[in-house]
């Protein structure tokens, strides 16, 4: 038997960093949504009690400290499987690129062996399940659009974004989370308005979308990467409705109401960087 399962890319919308838990983690209060930017996965039942993953991508472990690897080990614990699985991963989604590639990998693994394994598991039961694995993850079992607080993985759902296009480019640069986190000066921060851009969600409203978007750590990761500021500004002047930096970054994207535009966008910025793709928003909620 195999199952496939997609595992699509989030964005930030609306990321602010409001102070520093007492667990050392961040308080935030964010908006995300899917896009159909997406990596794929296969489940294939091994006669063996083994999880083997194989992977196109020459920069993923295939070993534990793969999200996927942690995802199948903890649903197989949690549900006491003696059932070996293959995952085979094809990566589309940029690594290391504040697009919750590895945690959506992670959710997919979740959905596609509970389907596997016919186990019954609500969405619900797995995204508490995900909480053990990243903070994103949880949000990433259900995709679509929500408004996420406390570590960011307390969720409220929201009606799907406004449908666009979206331009999303991966400079060759790493940004280490971790530092960004650790050297963050909560008190200068700025701080974009989530419930304007949670208001113009709810009323399908664009323009005041493309307005409120904002994110609290693009100043500290553009201090460190001025590249994603040049990319930023480079995808305003060919016409974008609205650019940011997803996460942590380095990913910046842009958000265009018509396709004309995003090729625009997506043909200013292609000879400034290798990896940069045009894809839709991502309506709906994912199935099991």
């Amino acid at each position: 038997m195999e199952i496939i399962e997609k595992a699509p890319a989030k964005i930030n919308l609306g990321l602010d960093i409001l102070h520093k838990r007492e667990d050392g983690y961040h308080e935030v209060n964010m908006v995300m949504a899917s896009i159909d930017l997406a990596d794929k996965l296969i489940f294939r039942e091994l006669p063996q009690n083994d999880i083997i993953i194989e992977t196109d991508s020459s920069f993923l472990p295939v070993d534990r400290r793969n999200h996927v690897y942690q995802a199948a080990s903890l649903l197989k614990e949690h549900c006491r499987i003696d059932k070996g699985v293959h995952i085979e991963v094809t990566k589309r989604i940029p690594v290391a690129a504040g697009m919750a590639g590895g945690s959506t990998d992670a959710a997919a693994t979740l959905r596609g062996l509970n389907r596997l394994w016919e186990l019954n598991l609500s969405l619900d039961e797995l995204a508490e399940l995900g909480k053990k694995i990243g903070s994103d993850t949880p949000y990433c079992v259900r995709g679509n659009t929500s408004l996420a607080t406390g570590r960011g993985d307390e969720l409220s759902p929201l009606p799907a974004m406004p449908a666009c296009w979206v331009v999303v480019v991966k400079p060759r640069v790493s940004v280490s989370t971790w530092t960004i986190f650790t050297d963050l000066a909560v008190e200068t921060l700025h701080h974009p308005d989530i419930e304007a851009l949670e208001e113009a969600i709810r009323s399908g409203d664009y323009q005041k979308m493309v307005a409120s978007v904002g994110n609290s750590l693009e100043t500290a990761t553009t201090a460190k990467h001025p590249i994603v500021g040049q990319i930023k500004e480079k995808m305003l002047k060919f016409g974008a409705d609205a650019a940011l930096m997803s996460g942590s970054g380095p990913t910046v994207y842009a958000l265009c109401d018509k396709y004309s535009r995003a090729q625009r966008v997506y043909n200013g910025v292609k000879g400034f960087c290798e990896e940069v793709y045009i894809v839709r928003t991502l309506e709906g909620q994912l199935e099991i």
